[in-house]
């Protein structure tokens, strides 16, 4: 690929990134003014649409799975969706988002943690150094600077909720890594959207759906097809693009960018104070996720 091939490869990474980092601020909002199942199944039945009707049009027929492989995608659909969408908006109603995005940044060492200890990945000594510096980050962000205070009094519940994404996104990704041996990612991705809807279908009705709604705002409904159409349907064949033109490596490099635009949303749009223990252990997250995951 050519120069500029490059250049826009990069600027497409970069605006995936920052699709991805909107999404703690829509999510904010959106876990102010509904439930978390209301907004989970909303965010991902309009994920779902969109999905289903590219790959539709790309492929000129209905995108069908094999019986054989439904089980891939409802484990999918189960940790992926249901459960980190749930921890996501309920985690965003008392967690600031710049703090929820630094502490969920912290996934690319957990699934590579995980990996190691699963399909027997090698695991060196710049790879345990990149955990532990950044399982310290997340620390000093939980703890606001004051890492041994956790041991005083503990995790807040919202910071429990947000590491529960973590978990969610964790279990997604070394159930994603067997699925892919028989399925694209674009039509896994699809496929797990649509099971996770229907995983949340019954739960959100049961937690007030249709009364969410009825009295959802125009800027209700501007969050979520957000989250549903740019930062899930648009951002992952962005971010697919980006892998086959230069691979997932250096793809997966960017993802470094997301709690920066994060934070840097966070402040403007939504008056967010950042504190110094929040970008000291920020950096020593996105630090000890470069190590993990350069170092392979």
């Amino acid at each position: 690929m050519n120069r500029e091939g490059n250049l826009f490869i990069y600027l497409l990474l970069v605006g995936t990134m920052a699709l991805w980092g909107g999404t703690w601020i829509t999510g904010k909002m959106l876990a102010g003014s509904m439930g978390p199942l209301s907004a989970s199944f909303l965010r991902f039945i309009s994920a779902s649409v969109f999905l289903v009707a590219m790959a539709w049009r790309q492929e000129d027929r209905f995108p069908g799975i094999s019986l054989r492989h439904v089980p891939h995608v409802c484990f999918l659909g189960l940790t992926g969706v249901f459960m980190y969408s749930w921890f996501f908006f309920k985690g965003l109603q008392t967690v600031p988002a710049s703090r929820a995005a630094l502490i969920v940044a912290c996934i690319p060492v957990c699934v590579a943690s995980v990996s190691a200890l699963i399909f027997r990945e090698r695991f060196g000594p710049i790879r345990i150094v990149g955990t532990l510096l950044s399982l310290a980050g997340v620390a000093m962000v939980l703890s606001d600077g004051d890492p041994i205070s956790l041991f005083e009094s503990g995790v807040e519940t919202g910071d429990l909720l947000i590491l529960g994404c973590v978990a969610a996104w964790t279990g997604y990704s070394i159930g994603g890594r067997v699925a892919m041996q028989h399925l694209q990612p674009a039509r896994a991705v699809m496929w797990s959207c649509v099971f996770g809807s229907l995983f949340l279908l019954v739960p959100a009705l049961q937690q007030g759906l249709v009364a969410d709604v009825t009295h959802s705002t125009l800027t209700d409904w501007a969050n979520i097809l957000y989250l549903g159409v740019a930062a899930t349907g648009v951002s992952y064949a962005w971010y697919y693009r980006g892998i086959q033109a230069i691979g997932p490596a250096r793809a997966a490099i960017f993802i470094n960018l997301v709690p920066v635009f994060a934070i840097l949303f966070a402040t403007i749009l939504l008056g967010e104070s950042v504190a110094l223990s929040l970008l000291g252990g920020g950096a020593m997250v996105i630090v000890g996720v470069t190590l993990t995951n350069r170092f392979k």
